[in-house]
């Protein structure tokens, strides 16, 4: 079959403006294809013998025609992925969305379907406020019973998906990292190329950057380059396997097994920088008692530690990285 370029050209306050992102709202979205086609995710399979009965019906099937099983999804699951958007806030915002965008969506999804389904997408984009509150509520009851539960290992591999990233960028550049990002990325001349079957267009940044973000349910890539929105790079995280799910638990003991129950919950806490005192709230921890596990965790160069203002902020180092993701190479 035919291959077709996404071209994402970027300008020299582009490159200074990549960034990566982290959006629950995609995850939400290859969950909802997964659950209809399972024969083409294999790594989820896990996830889904444990979540797949605790869906209710009627929330699946409006998903899965808002979603659609392949393809372009709605944009308004995606528009705007963050750092430190909680999945909570991103429902949240979507209920607020500007029903003219939503129905603008699902117009599209319109012009992609055909038969009952077309009908349907018709209906539902003629009372667009309505449809927004229903969307809302099918994705906050999807994410409370399928994903609530497994975000914390999600954001995880997310997060250290990024840090091997960020590290390859500051080390070897961002042409080098970027060609790394998945087989059907590549860099070409200060443009970012992604290989598709059917979409195909050439995107001038204009200065606002690009945006990447990894996804644990997704096993393609995928873009977002409408004019209002942030130019979008959707690509599959690396370091997923089939067990994925189960690691969580089995990591936690064999983490606390090695270096104690407190600091293994430090270490596997520092997911973004945060402060002593923020690491005992999550913790559950004294401040006295973290602080000594910092010391102990940054003597054995698990931790690194630098002050921010009147704040001093704990990172894990690339060694605590591959100490919670074994097998994952940078």
């Amino acid at each position: 079959m035919h291959r077709k370029l996404v071209k994402f050209r970027l300008a020299p306050d582009d490159l200074s403006a990549i960034r990566f992102g982290i959006s629950s709202g995609h995850e939400l979205v290859h969950a909802v294809r997964v659950m209809s086609n399972p024969q083409l995710h294999p790594l989820q399979w896990g996830w889904l013998r444990s979540t797949r009965a605790l869906v209710a019906p009627e929330d699946l099937t409006l998903l899965r025609l808002v979603v659609g099983d392949d393809g372009y999804a709605p944009d308004f699951f995606t528009v705007r992925s963050e750092w430190d958007l909680t999945p909570q806030d991103e429902i949240a915002r979507f209920a607020e969305h500007d029903p003219t965008l939503v129905a603008a969506d699902l117009g599209k999804r319109v012009l992609r379907t055909t038969g009952p389904q077309r009908r349907i997408l018709e209906t539902l984009a003629l009372n667009p406020l309505r449809t927004r509150d229903v969307i809302a509520k099918a994705w906050s009851a999807f994410w409370d019973a399928a994903m609530a539960p497994y975000w914390p290992q999600i954001e995880r591999l997310l997060r250290a998906d990024i840090g091997v990233r960020a590290r390859r960028m500051s080390q070897s550049g961002t042409g080098n990292m970027v060609a790394t990002l998945h087989e059907a990325v590549s860099w070409s001349s200060g443009t970012v190329q992604v290989w598709f079957h059917r979409h195909e267009e050439t995107l001038d940044c204009a200065g606002s950057g690009l945006v990447l973000v990894p996804s644990v349910m997704a096993n393609r890539c995928a873009v977002l380059t409408e004019h209002a929105a942030q130019p979008t790079l959707f690509y599959p995280a690396q370091g997923v396997s089939e067990t994925w799910t189960s690691q969580t638990a089995e990591r936690s003991q064999a983490l606390a097994a090695l270096l104690g129950e407190g600091r293994a919950r430090i270490l596997l806490a520092v997911e973004q920088p945060l402060s002593t005192t923020e690491l005992a709230h999550a913790c559950g921890l004294a401040v006295s008692t973290v602080s000594h596990h910092l010391t102990i965790l940054r003597g054995s160069g698990l931790i690194d530690s630098r002050r921010a203002g009147a704040s001093v902020l704990h990172t894990r180092t690339t060694l605590g990285e591959a100490l919670i993701q074994p097998g994952r190479s940078a």
